[in-house]
């Protein structure tokens, strides 16, 4: 069974194409949940009209699926709360020159 932190790093793989950054240091993953084989993620967007979350879905099982111990990843796409910058990492706060 992946640790949350496992998760959480394999989740740095998933790049928002737009700014370059991955979700976790855009702080767009609100929160991860592991029971026994499957793993649950909160995520959200940028904006609600952005129209890559298919592909952050797909992205995030993928990179979490190939963790050891994983039968199925679970993404959740959630608009509230709404994402603001400063739930940045401040690598991703300094990056985009908040």
């Amino acid at each position: 069974m992946p640790t949350v932190d496992e998760v959480t790093e394999a989740l740095t793989n998933v790049i928002d194409p737009e700014l370059g950054l991955d979700f976790v240091d855009l702080g767009l993953v609100y929160e991860v949940e592991v029971e026994e084989e499957e793993v649950y993620i909160t995520f959200t967007l940028t904006s609600p009209g952005c129209p890559i979350g298919p592909q952050v879905s797909d992205q995030m099982k993928e990179y979490v699926g190939e963790l050891e111990g994983v039968a199925k990843v679970h993404p959740k796409m959630v608009f509230t709360p709404a994402w603001t910058p400063e739930l940045m990492s401040e690598d991703a706060k300094f990056a985009l020159g908040y």
